[in-house]
């Protein structure tokens, strides 16, 4: 066994993207860790580091060498080996010099296929040190840089410049050219704080001498917890609480190296602005973190993070509000400006708005939206005229000044705008919950009037998108319709609207440009909206075999094609049915009992009728009749109703009497007649328990 370094690269470069900067990190510290495992170079343990100068991967005890291999070739038949003298032939000397030895350091190798020569030896292990540039190399190639950059005259491509590289294993430095840097021992401080180079001996202590010594918090993960409570810590001596998004706690943590909180203040007038609207200026442009009270309003704070220990913060303060202070002003003139006209007087600008070149302008969506909406109105409890009236309006905020520099806001301006209007029927809010959910996790559409934006509005999306050929395929989504179609079975899942779904394409269809054959995708956009339904349940935690079993039942009025389940509400409570029957001990059984069924109608084939008591030769025949028949008109009541787990535990109680009739009855008996009556009788047995769900596809183990 080697002995064992600590290893610590490091790439000192210009400030990386803020925004990509822990996918960096995560990517060349995954990278790195792969490659001296494929290497066969064990360790005891690794770690990222990544600020807005460097990235950077510690590993400690590294083994210092690749272990040696034992090699065993195989070489030709020893018939084939030696010549009628008993020399080596040609195949035998080619072979040991394929080798690198002579013919006479060659074994013999018995199998029972014959004897062969071969070739044992050991291949040395390399030296960690020889291996290191290309395996760092290698990471650095793999990383998820969309467009690499060069600089002066080299060739050398990368994210950013790149000024400096640390390759320590113990306390000796890797020699490497990498990037076009020549490694070192060297690293770099705080540009401002602690601008000249700092040895590293170790790399155990790289991160302490950064923080110590460099005014640098190396671990991002440390620097984002500072940032976090630094933030907390400063709006509660406000008397308020920082409001935190996730994206840009990361955001500002890739733009600092020693974060210091500073708090500045605005003019209270601004608060008469829409607060989200203030929140997205201050975020976004200045990745500020807003300040709200404890009732929740906003308060005339926020708080920034500097990147630097300053003599004097409250001139960073007063910098920083000066900088703030227009970008609030031109949202206050937004907001001014917006609202001296009515939403409603912008409706015939979406004309001038193309949604797609073959769909047609966004008032040729808007048309197509309100009517599928007219016809959801009412099984939804909602004026027909009203939620036409919304469908109208709810892409008109995209036209107002506001939604323009802040695009985000879209829904949420047209909440505001049409509440000034003086709109009433829940029109304001469902103009914002058309876009819900916006983000995963993000709630569905609460009112009755934005489910049925929300669900109309996808709809004639992915009819159309669909129609035209844009489906999505393998990453790309330009349209989001992977998250159009999750929106729209959440909200009707979520909210309980049971509606057929194939029945809403349709309408959508029907509405699509004369030209677009819509109507023809109608099949494939219910698949993909029910395989996101798939992706939904297992999520939460569900068995795939759950979302098998209900998928798998067919469903029809008397004399028409059974069809899959369209209706999600209704899918989504068998579902839960069987995931609660699959905790019955009688699950198991009676799930490997229909598996049985199953398989033996499908070698019988045809179909088999009503079974005959008069042919039943045996009693496990009459006692499973028996018990099923006055079960059927139970069962069957309770699926109309919906009350499928009532029904499953109903069927629970065959377990005993399903049994017994395998043990003891052979379904497949010489006597054609006898073997059909079986049959039939299985036949029946498998349509009382598929009204619910395929028990078939069940695990056959309880969970």
């Amino acid at each position: 066994m080697s002995d064992t370094r600590d290893l610590l690269v490091e790439i000192g470069t210009e400030e990386l993207p803020p925004t990509a900067l822990r996918g960096l990190m995560n990517a060349f510290h995954g990278n790195l860790v792969q490659g001296l495992e494929k290497a066969g170079l064990g360790f005891a343990s690794h770690r990222a580091f990544a600020s807005p100068r460097r990235l950077a991967v510690l590993v400690e005890g590294l083994q210092t060498r690749q272990a040696d291999e034992a090699i065993e070739r195989r070489g030709p038949a020893l018939k084939s080996a030696y010549d009628a003298d008993g020399k080596f032939t040609r195949a035998a000397t080619g072979f040991a010099a394929s080798c690198g030895v002579l013919p006479e350091a060659l074994e013999t190798m018995e199998t029972d296929k014959g004897a062969w020569l071969v070739y044992r030896g050991t291949r040395e292990g390399k030296p960690a040190e020889a291996l290191l540039p290309e395996l760092v190399d290698q990471a650095l190639a793999r990383l998820p840089i969309p467009k690499r950059m060069r600089w002066g005259d080299s060739e050398v491509a990368f994210v950013r410049p790149v000024h400096w590289l640390v390759m320590l294993l113990g306390d000796a430095v890797v020699p490497a050219e990498i990037l076009g840097v020549t490694s070192g021992r060297e690293t770099r401080g705080h540009r401002f704080h602690a601008p000249e180079p700092l040895p590293l001996h170790e790399p155990r202590t790289y991160a302490q001498i950064l923080e110590s010594q460099g005014y640098v918090v190396a671990d991002f993960d440390q620097r984002r917890e500072l940032v976090l409570e630094g933030a907390r810590k400063a709006a509660t001596e406000l008397g308020g609480e920082a409001v935190i998004d996730e994206a840009l706690l990361d955001e500002v943590t890739a733009l600092v190296e020693w974060p210091v909180p500073v708090v500045g203040r605005f003019e209270e007038r601004f608060l008469d602005v829409p607060p989200e609207a203030l929140i997205s200026s201050m975020q976004g442009h200045q990745k500020y973190f807003p300040v709200r009270d404890t009732k929740g309003r906003l308060m005339p704070r926020f708080i920034t993070m500097a990147n630097l220990e300053s003599r004097d913060l409250k001139q960073v303060a007063h910098g920083n509000e000066r900088v703030i202070r227009p970008r609030l002003a031109d949202a206050a003139f937004f907001w001014d400006q917006d609202r001296k006209r009515p939403l409603a007087d912008r409706i015939p600008e979406l004309r001038d708005i193309v949604f797609q070149r073959k769909l047609g302008t966004l008032h040729d969506q808007a048309l197509r939206v309100a009517a599928l909406a007219r016809h959801l109105a009412e099984p939804f409890g909602v004026d027909p005229s009203v939620a036409e009236q919304a469908a109208m309006l709810a892409r008109c905020d995209l036209l107002t000044e506001m939604v323009g520099e802040f695009p985000e806001l879209q829904g949420i301006m047209g909440r505001y705008y049409a509440k000034h209007d003086g709109l009433g029927d829940g029109i304001p809010e469902a103009l914002d919950e058309i876009y819900q959910p916006r983000f995963a996790g993000d709630e569905v559409a609460g009112t009755s009037l934005g489910q049925v934006l929300a669900i109309s509005a996808r709809a004639d999306t992915l009819l159309g998108i669909f129609a035209i050929g844009q489906a999505p395929s393998g990453d790309k989504d330009p349209f989001a319709l992977r998250r159009a179609a999750l929106g729209l079975m959440r909200t009707v899942v979520e909210r309980e609207r049971s509606i057929s779904l194939r029945t809403v394409l349709e309408l959508a269809a029907d509405h699509q440009p004369d030209d677009v054959n819509a109507l023809a995708q109608v099949d494939a956009v219910l698949d993909f909206c029910m395989e996101r339904l798939r992706g939904y349940y297992q999520e939460q935690g569900y068995q795939p075999e759950l979302f098998e079993a209900v998928r798998a039942v067919r469903v029809g009025s008397p004399g028409d094609d059974p069809q899959a389940i369209d209706d999600p509400v209704d899918f989504h409570r068998r579902l839960l049915a069987c995931s609660s029957f699959l905790k019955l001990e009688e699950a198991a059984s009676l799930a490997a009992a229909n598996k049985r069924v199953k398989n033996i109608l499908r070698k019988a084939g045809g179909s088999h009728g009503q079974p005959d008591p008069a042919r039943f030769t045996c009693a496990e025949e009459r006692s499973l009749y028996d018990t099923v028949q006055p079960l059927t008109a139970d069962v069957e009541a309770y699926a109309r109703r919906g009350e499928y787990e009532r029904a499953l535990r109903r069927l629970a109680g065959l377990r005993d009497t399903v049994d017994a009739f395998f043990e003891q009855v052979m379904v497949m008996a010489d006597d054609p007649a006898v073997r059909e009556n079986r049959l039939a009788l299985l036949a029946q047995l498998a349509a009382l328990f598929g009204s619910v769900a395929d028990i078939s596809q069940l695990p056959s183990g309880n969970t």
